[in-house]
């Protein structure tokens, strides 16, 4: 295996990383709306994921800088052809923190909903807008023989991505769901239990036409493997979801996760974004890398920060690992 295979392996994973990570982060995001009840229990979701949402999104940073780095004719491409989908993921990402920090710095209602509204919105558009970018890089763009995305922004909002947009919303929303149970207590414990249920329901019929459709397009045994095991991990996160053991049903949810996301980089391997106009002007693995001296470069440094980066988020999510509940919640004083 060459070093812009292993770069390509190794983005895959940070992708996965990513997915698995800011899915849950996403899906309490949407669930703000769907599950809570009232302000306490939506501070109570919020709370959940407080301590680990910004550490989350360095999977996402991580991600781009070494596709920019590994591969910079794909980072170039994809980045200009898929403009504006990706400027609004990053504006939500933007507003979705700001909101998480300043819907706490006052007590007015009017200004506590606002921000809520912005954190329900800003999970729902990148959970959506991120499934539609990767099913259209899958499923291939029209890149001329320049490496140039010549399509428009229409374009890219075809069938197969809007089901690809519609699974990673499903699939992160039951993710979190998940996640809310295993770390909620009392009754929106149970009820995130119920949601769970509805939405992976959803997800499952959602999940299976969309990988179905993927491996007929342009799978093998590899992605065949990958979306099996997909399909039940899902059904294994449901069946541990409705016997109440939250441990292994968000196990088994971010195995759902790793597979599908891993099933869709199999699918494009040695591509990194198949051409519609002509299968010779793909960008590939190989075409689309750095030098050879810039990727053995890369491989030293990410062999000596990658194992710290992971303890680290590994203490985090030890040290804020316990339940919380409307009980953990202050009293809202009254405004002024």
């Amino acid at each position: 295996m060459q070093l812009h295979d292993v770069w390509f392996v190794l983005i895959a994973v940070l992708w996965i990383g990513y997915f698995f990570l800011e899915g849950f982060d996403f899906g309490i995001g949407v669930l703000t709306k769907l599950l809570a009840r009232d302000r306490a229990e939506r501070r109570v979701l919020i709370n959940t994921i407080g301590p680990v949402w910004d550490g989350n999104e360095v999977w996402l940073l991580t991600a781009g800088g070494a596709t920019f780095a590994a591969f910079p004719d794909w980072y170039a491409t994809l980045f200009s052809g898929f403009y504006l989908p990706l400027l609004i993921i990053l504006v939500c990402l933007i507003v979705r923190g700001v909101a998480f920090e300043y819907r706490a710095k006052r007590n007015g209602e009017r200004w506590q909903r606002n921000w809520e509204q912005a954190i329900f919105w800003t999970s729902l558009l990148p959970a959506f807008l991120w499934g539609v970018a990767f099913a259209n890089i899958v499923h291939g763009v029209d890149i001329d023989k320049d490496k140039n995305y010549v399509g428009s922004f229409w374009d890219l909002l075809n069938p197969y991505a809007i089901l690809g947009g519609l699974v990673t919303l499903s699939l992160f929303t039951f993710h979190g769901a998940v996640f809310a149970s295993l770390k909620t207590a009392g009754d929106i414990r149970l009820r995130a239990r119920a949601v769970a249920l509805q939405l992976g329901l959803v997800t499952a019929v959602l999940a299976l036409v969309f990988l179905s459709w993927t491996q007929a397009h342009q799978g093998d045994g590899w992605s065949l493997a990958a979306m099996v095991i997909a399909v039940l991990a899902l059904v294994a996160a449901l069946v541990a979801n409705q016997l109440g053991r939250e441990g292994w049903a968000f196990t088994f949810s971010g195995l759902t996760i790793v597979a599908a996301v891993a099933m869709l980089f199999l699918s494009l391997f040695p591509d990194v974004m198949p051409s519609t106009l002509n299968p010779d002007w793909s960008l590939t693995a190989a075409n689309a890398a750095s030098s050879p001296y810039t990727l053995k470069l890369m491989t030293v440094v990410a062999a000596v920060f990658t194992p710290l980066v992971l303890l680290y988020q590994g203490w985090t999510y030890w040290v804020f690992r316990r339940r919380i509940g409307v009980q953990h919640i202050p009293a809202v004083p009254a405004d002024h």
